[in-house]
């Protein structure tokens, strides 16, 4: 070959091309993955429930105003009867909750998908009750009212497990459904003819147990809402319009406090203007502020979510593949080219190839074990089968060695960029640097016209050998 260097060059770039698409096929397997397991989730939460949302009590009243007017003058005039119908809404004054979440995990197939049942204990009261006395508008109109009823609303009532509510120290007969028009599902009872309702102090307690998926939810609707949650999942991701007041986050789970006031939450006034209760994972938006904006009631609440997902993290270990083969060809070509051996591009290719089989292994074995292991075990694979194969690439033992050592280097440096996804950055421009640094000091010696010229010459005497000995 007349310029031996270029066609090399090129041959290393059409490696490079190859293993680029193996790479983008494999991300694409992890997404399919993903995918998958976001319908096990979706089965888990049609089966069982999904995100919960919790709301209340809340005191209600029906009410209706009636009068008579009248019409037209003289014999042509007529008595109208006409009526207004409203209701009284009151939130508790004082809000006290105190819940505690197990974690309940929920196979399909090879996935796993975080289920929890939440046992809380709600506390409302309310100092008095003049926002449910009914107020004329019409002098002279007749008002009636039906019995007050107290009202919790939930996302998904299939994860009601049990419920208890008592009034004023009465248990009282659990009915389904709620009285908000903007919020059916949940439960109620009907406040008891043999127990006083007038303007004094009202005190409801519900004792709750709730089932459902990856994410609990609670609208402060209290003038003052103190909210207490336990539980047993030592990776809590908390979210919605507030953030505890306090948390303790252990490796045997955390507790967490929210303390508000009507001063800081809208939930109030949200609750008297009819927005709706939305789960969690149907309403990113208002988990995030946007509650308003999309008719949804101001929430806070945690996800029960698993930090080492296993396709979350082989999918940004996808995206350094370019990069570990880019340093891998570099490593192999200094060898090459300070040792004077000649490395064919199909052995360049056989390298590449097993480290993008790193990535396939990674993907097939987190599903069966946890993430940790499954990387620890497909790059001892990756890197015992390319020191083996760098040996006799690099004719010596010495040199294998030394190549199997700087990847396993090059394993380690990524486990730590998965892990550490806030610094992930930093650490790989560091890395890089280093790696640039190294290549520097290597070669700063080197004469590369000498160099290139010696390697053409090389080649030609190697092309004039080969013609001699076919002749």
């Amino acid at each position: 070959m007349k310029f031996p260097l270029l066609g090399k060059m090129a041959a290393l770039a059409a490696a490079g091309l190859v293993l680029a698409w193996a790479l983008g096929l494999e991300s694409s397997l992890v997404a399919e993955r993903e995918g998958r397991l976001r319908e096990a989730q979706r089965s888990v939460a049609d089966s069982l429930a999904t995100s919960q949302a919790l709301l209340g009590p809340v005191l209600q009243r029906s009410c209706s105003e009636k009068w008579e007017s009248y019409q037209g003058e003289g014999k042509d005039r007529k008595t109208i009867s006409e009526q207004r119908d409203f209701t009284l809404i009151l939130g508790p004054q004082q809000l006290q909750v105190d819940a505690a979440a197990q974690t309940e995990p929920r196979n399909r197939g090879i996935f796993i998908v975080n289920g929890f049942a939440l046992k809380a204990n709600l506390v409302a009261e309310w100092s008095n009750l003049d926002r449910l006395q009914p107020r004329r508008q019409r002098e002279g109109s007749r008002v009636s009212c039906a019995a007050p009823v107290v009202w919790v609303a939930a996302s998904d009532t299939r994860g009601i497990r049990s419920a208890r509510i008592t009034l004023q120290d009465h248990d009282r007969t659990v009915l389904p459904g709620s009285s908000a028009a903007a919020m059916k599902h949940g439960f109620h009872v009907t406040w008891p003819e043999d127990v006083a309702f007038d303007a004094g102090p009202a005190r409801a307690t519900i004792t709750l147990d709730l089932a459902g998926t990856e994410s609990f939810a609670f609208a402060p609707i209290g003038d003052t809402t103190v909210f207490t949650l336990k539980s047993d999942w030592p990776h809590p991701s908390f979210n919605g319009r507030f953030l505890p007041a306090s948390r303790v986050v252990t490796a045997t789970g955390f507790e967490a406090n929210w303390r508000l006031s009507a001063l800081a939450s809208r939930a109030p006034q949200e609750l008297l203007e009819g927005l709706a209760l939305c789960r969690p994972d149907s309403a990113p938006a208002a988990m995030a502020g946007g509650s308003a904006a999309q008719g949804c009631m101001e929430v806070f609440g945690v996800s029960f979510i698993d930090p080492v997902n296993p396709y979350v993290l082989s999918d940004r270990a996808t995206k350094y593949g370019l990069l570990f083969v880019a340093l891998t060809f570099v490593a192999v070509a200094l060898v090459e080219v300070m040792r004077r051996l000649r490395v064919h591009p199909v052995q360049y290719l056989l390298v590449g190839s097993a480290l993008v089989l790193f990535f396939l292994l990674l993907v097939s074995l987190s599903e069966h074990v946890p993430f940790g292991w499954a990387y620890l075990v497909a790059s001892c694979a990756c890197t015992a089968l390319l020191t083996f194969y760098g040996a006799h690439v690099l004719r010596s033992w010495r040199a294998g060695a030394a190549f199997g050592g700087g990847l396993g280097v090059l394993y380690a440096a990524l486990y730590i960029l998965l892990l550490r996804e806030q610094s992930a950055l930093l650490l790989g421009a560091t890395l890089l640097f280093v790696v640039l640094a190294a290549v520097m000091v290597i070669t700063r010696k080197v004469d590369w016209y000498t160099l290139i010229g010696q390697i053409r010459s090389e080649s030609s005497r190697g092309s004039e050998r080969n013609i001699a000995s076919a002749q």
